[in-house]
């Protein structure tokens, strides 16, 4: 199998590019992992190309310790990254994507202002500012995006609409351990105990997604449940737990078809954050 092509500039870039192809885009801080693999192989089945960004943002770091800790493993991403079908990589250096003088950031207001954005200032606006530069350095059809970081993608999807940016935003389902843990990176960070209670937040929006189905509608009832069974794991400090509009993220009172539940929870050092979508299928 021949590799995924490394490229560092968006000349070289284009520059593989052929008149009328096709080019999917994933963006990622690279430390691939199976989540990662489940978006490089849909963008290579619906496109010519399939384009990896592999770049570790340093805006999204408060901590300059946490920047400096976070894996970098370009060799070993390039190899799962062939693997699942991509083409191309692009690992540009940071002058390449903040050059000399960078002065600017792209705020999207409402979205970014509950949840994640209490608890993690300017992260947001550092996720909108690298991903409007990829897309304007790729340049692609299609941009693939996982839906374990719901609040985020909701944003993106905000951004790409207001800005009027080309191509398409792909929303993909969260790919889970067969426990039902959300596969993030982070997960890495767990100790063998606190791995073994992390998939109860997974149980927990299922157990919401069951009552809503089964005809309690009431949000603030849903999320006690949910918060019930994350607190039975002793190990968990339980953030927020909540019912919310998929397309704003703000609380709804009563569940609606398409809803989602999210949850932030940290476990030792370690936080985490998941979400469902309720009465999927449903009208």
């Amino acid at each position: 199998m021949t590799g995924a092509i490394v490229i560092t500039t968006p000349a070289e870039l284009r520059d593989r590019y052929q008149l009328g192809a096709s080019v999917g885009l994933v963006p990622t801080m690279g430390s691939l992992h199976e989540g990662h693999l489940s978006l490089i192989r849909r963008a290579a089945a619906e496109n010519d190309l399939a384009v990896v960004s592999a770049f570790v943002n340093p805006t999204q770091f408060n901590d300059p310790f946490d920047l400096a800790r976070y894996p970098r493993s370009l060799e070993r991403d390039v190899e799962l990254a062939t693997s699942a079908g991509a083409n191309l990589v692009y690992a540009p250096e940071v002058a390449t994507v903040y050059p000399a003088g960078f002065a600017t950031r792209v705020h999207v207001d409402r979205i970014t202002e509950l949840w994640e954005g209490e608890s993690r200032p300017g992260h947001f606006d550092a996720v909108a500012t690298v991903v409007s530069i990829l897309l304007n350095q790729v340049r692609p059809d299609r941009a693939y995006f996982g839906e374990k970081d719901f609040q985020q993608l909701a944003m993106i999807r905000q951004m790409h609409r207001d800005l009027a940016v080309p191509g398409e935003i792909v929303a993909c389902p969260t790919v889970r351990e067969p426990d039902g843990l959300a596969m993030s990176s982070r997960n890495a960070r767990l100790s063998e105990g606190e791995r073994a209670v992390a998939p109860v937040l997974y149980e927990a929006l299922r157990a919401m997604d069951e009552a809503a189905r089964g005809g309690e509608r009431s949000s603030l009832k849903l999320a006690i449940l949910g918060a019930l069974i994350v607190k039975r794991a002793l190990e968990i400090e339980l953030e927020y737990l909540q019912v919310v509009n998929p397309e704003t993220v703000e609380p709804l009172e009563v569940a609606i078809p398409g809803a989602r539940a999210i949850v932030a929870a940290t476990i030792g050092d370690t936080r985490l954050i998941d979400n469902l979508e309720l009465l999927s299928g449903e009208s």
